[in-house]
């Protein structure tokens, strides 16, 4: 899988840390802990800020193909309406005149 794709099982990585980082908060918190572990949660916080963001710039990411294919798409839909189509020979699809 290229590099700048973010898989489905990744997908499935980050939930799971982000849930974790959840119920260590929650956890510490209950237990009247929560700034007794600042170096800790901050390290955890650290990498899950950085898989946060490896999620967001990979899963907003066009390939160059994609890039290209939006960009013709972009240049040829302003102004173009159905009809705008020029009359056509039914028998060939070819615009009349044109043969």
């Amino acid at each position: 899988m290229a590099d700048e794709t973010y898989d489905p099982k990744r997908v499935e990585q980050l939930v799971a840390m982000l849930r974790e980082l959840a119920q260590r908060i929650a956890r510490l918190d209950a237990e009247g802990r929560l700034l007794d572990e600042v170096p800790a949660l901050l390290k955890q916080l650290g990498d899950v800020r950085t898989e946060l963001f490896r999620y967001e710039v990979r899963t907003t990411f066009d390939t160059p193909d994609v890039a290209e294919h939006r960009r013709i798409v972009d240049e040829a839909e302003p102004g173009w309406s159905p009809d705008d189509e020029q009359d056509t020979d039914e028998e060939d699809g070819w615009p009349q005149g044109n043969h």
